[in-house]
């Protein structure tokens, strides 16, 4: 490949990696690989007695509304050009969910301290998850205002 070619190839590879499709299963990949890690920590815990299930869904539930308050946040646009949502770097959430993972590590170190790591785990959870879904809210109604996509809605007929 010649030189153009292959920068024509970076710079259409770059516009695919903003659009929000890409970016939404990155975050839902991102939050998966979390969930995964997490839970081996969770059960470690709870089966020594430091957390509990209940202490663990009480505190996601409960960071669910902040994850949606952070989607709001973040820089997305209608690219009529591209045909699509494209989403920028949201640099507070990326502080965020930083701050809260070095503090798991270093309370994960301190034995009478594995509850707090617990509770920031099923935080961080609870944030990704209200953000990936507050997110996914927003593009969709960014695709639906720009006719991207069409609105289909169900329509249920009852049988008589």
């Amino acid at each position: 490949m010649d030189r153009a070619r292959i920068l024509a190839f970076l710079r259409s590879l770059r516009g695919e990696m903003k659009k929000s499709r890409f970016k939404i299963w990155l975050r839902a990949f991102l939050l998966a690989q979390f969930s995964a890690l997490f839970c081996l920590y969770f059960f470690r815990d709870i089966g020594h007695g430091y957390f509990s299930w209940k202490g663990v869904a009480m505190v996601f539930a409960g960071f669910i509304p902040v994850g949606a308050l952070l989607s709001l946040i973040v820089p997305m646009k209608a690219d009529e050009a591209l045909g699509a949502v494209t989403l920028s770097l949201d640099r507070v959430y990326l502080f965020l969910i930083w701050f809260l993972v070095i503090a798991k590590l270093i309370l994960g170190r301190v034995p009478f301290f594995t509850p707090e790591a617990d509770f920031i785990m099923s935080a961080i959870l609870g944030i990704m998850f209200g953000r990936l879904g507050g997110i996914g809210l927003r593009v969709r109604q960014l695709k639906l205002q720009y006719g991207f996509i069409q609105n289909k809605t169900l329509k249920v007929t009852p049988q008589v």
